[in-house]
């Protein structure tokens, strides 16, 4: 079955911020999920990528935050992006 777009979108923080989120619906899992969707969602900074969780094909979920790549869980597709933002307001946080 072919993926089917869920959610795509880029919204602006401020002037050199942003999160860009990019959901596919997807059957069979990806390998190493044990969910029905592929994601990407990055949190940009002056053109570089402070953060991003997705669930690249044989790693399963997981989130880079620097140079850590971590581990994370998938109860839902909502959770995971509350999850997300919350690391974003986080990180925003501590640059401040």
């Amino acid at each position: 079955m072919p993926a089917t777009l869920f959610k795509k979108f880029t919204r602006y923080l401020d002037e050199n911020e942003f999160i860009q989120v990019l959901i596919w619906e997807v059957d069979p899992a990806v390998l190493g999920s044990d969910h029905g969707y592929k994601y990407s969602m990055a949190y940009i900074v002056s053109g570089v990528c402070v953060m991003r969780y997705d669930n690249e094909r044989g790693k399963g979920d997981h989130k880079h935050i620097r140079d850590q790549e971590i581990g994370t869980s998938f109860a839902s597709i909502e959770q995971l992006f509350a999850d997300f933002l919350a690391d974003v307001e986080t990180i925003r946080n501590e640059r401040r």
